[in-house]
């Protein structure tokens, strides 16, 4: 893997969905200003969003790019698979995907090319090999998968490596401090593949920043999936661990959150998204941030699967 991801991916799903155009612009300049390198996106962002249809979030990266002329300096991920104006995993909707997407970002190539998730309609050897004439192409310098089965993925490498296509490189999965079924079933593969792990959902819907508290109401369009969390009890200890370990750092439960995760050993960095630039400050004090392995096993064991 030739890609550098810095210590954290910023996600682009809140664009054209809690984040307008001037907005992101500032929080992208803010981002690649403080030494960020990182972009995630996909197609679908954000078709969810009233008044979006998709492709939103990758108009605005593109236009970003475009005003700023930085595009050798940002690697770009982006996504296809999701989106139901172009759904799924067939070597036609493959290719109708990539050119959208590279319309959309102003750009002729993108860094990393999800399969955003499998499709089990669709030979694996047909999307494989569409992926790999991408990369020959020069359209896609990498090859991601997400939301994968073990199983599938693993067949996946198979076909590809078998048959002298370029492979997926790296992984993206839901990962984080309280979401950890993973680490028992897809971990070990990524581990024996040598494919790194860039977790989506990293601070739990905004659980994980510490904002969600027992009794406590929070006006955010996430509020009822990170309210979730609190439902279990071993998830409200977690909080008071992390408040233990922020304040001994003197830095935010944020930080500490995506700490944790980064020390992971087959993780290469944590997407993570900003709505706002004082919400970007938090992201990058996990750049600098070391925890202890007491620290990290503390954390863990309060979770573990």
């Amino acid at each position: 893997m030739s890609l550098s991801f810095g210590p954290f991916i910023l996600g682009g799903n809140v664009f054209g969905w809690t984040v307008g155009r001037d907005d992101a612009f500032r929080i992208l300049d803010a981002f690649v200003d403080r030494g960020g390198t990182a972009l995630d996106t996909a197609d679908v962002y954000s078709d969810w969003a009233p008044g979006a249809t998709g492709g939103d979030s990758e108009k605005i990266i593109g236009e970003w790019l475009a005003s700023r002329g930085n595009r050798s300096k940002v690697v770009v991920a982006t996504k296809v698979a999701k989106w139901k104006a172009q759904p799924g995993l067939s070597a036609a909707n493959i290719r109708a995907a990539i050119e959208g997407s590279l319309k959309r970002l102003q750009t002729d190539y993108v860094d990393l090319y999800y399969a955003h998730e499998d499709d089990a309609k669709v030979e694996q050897s047909e999307y494989l090999t569409a992926f790999d004439a991408l990369v020959k192409e020069g359209k896609v310098r990498a090859l991601g998968a997400s939301n994968f089965t073990p199983e599938r993925l693993a067949s996946a490498l198979a076909f590809s490596r078998g048959n002298g296509l370029r492979a997926f490189e790296v992984s993206q999965d839901h990962w984080n401090l309280v979401a950890r079924g993973l680490e028992r079933t897809l971990v070990p593969l990524l581990e024996k593949e040598g494919l790194k792990e860039l977790p989506y959902w990293s601070l739990a819907s905004g659980f994980l920043t510490g904002k969600y508290r027992p009794g406590e109401k929070v006006e955010s369009s996430r509020a009822g999936s990170a309210e979730r969390y609190l439902a279990e009890p071993r998830n409200v200890a977690l909080l008071g661990a992390l408040d233990e370990v922020a304040r001994a750092h003197r830095v935010s439960v944020t930080a500490v959150s995506l700490t944790w995760l980064r020390a992971q050993r087959v993780v290469g960095a944590p997407i993570a998204s900003a709505r706002t630039e004082v919400q970007l400050g938090a992201l990058f004090e996990s750049a600098t941030l070391t925890l202890s392995p007491d620290e990290l096993g503390k954390l863990s064991a309060i979770t573990a699967p």
